[in-house]
């Protein structure tokens, strides 16, 4: 069975990590989208609101297994017998970064490889930093984030 892993901070789940997960999940026999609890970052949403949103945004999507995890990723990918690990890119600045961490990783997982999936060019510009942005200060955030967890987002982050 090949697994990929797809980790993220999700913090919230925006339609850029939806059509990463879509196109990756097309790649495996099954995909695991992985929410990262990463101290350094200052979450917004809970860990586990987190995976609530993924869960719910994801429904139907048989071959796609939503959790978290802490601490290093290579341990977890080894964990769960994967074989690769799939990162999506926007910007020049994102390959830059995701280069960093894929060679971090191959050197402590050799067998793993990092697959590189390219942004649709709608959602180039989409971050969930924007969505969290734009839900504060009461803008429009339809067609940045699935249908189904909108009104979450803009209750828990809208400026009512």
């Amino acid at each position: 069975m090949k697994i990929i892993i797809y980790p993220g901070s999700f913090d919230p789940v925006t339609n850029g990590h939806i059509d990463i997960i879509i196109r990756a999940a097309r790649l495996c026999d099954k995909l695991i989208v992985a929410v990262a609890n990463n101290e350094s970052k200052k979450a917004v949403f809970s860990l586990e609101e987190r995976v609530e949103l993924l869960k719910r945004s994801l429904a139907g999507m048989e071959n796609v297994e939503v959790t978290s995890f802490t601490g290093l990723l290579s341990e977890f990918v080894k964990k769960n017998k994967a074989s690769a690990i799939i990162k999506g890119l926007r910007t020049v600045s994102d390959y830059e970064y995701e280069l960093q961490m894929a060679l971090i990783n191959k050197s402590l997982s050799p067998e793993v490889e990092t697959l590189f999936l390219v942004a649709d060019i709608k959602y180039s510009f989409l971050s969930s930093s924007i969505v969290r942005e734009l839900a504060k200060l009461g803008g429009n955030i339809e067609g940045l984030v699935p249908d189904c967890i909108k009104e979450t987002v803009i209750k828990k982050l809208g400026n009512n």
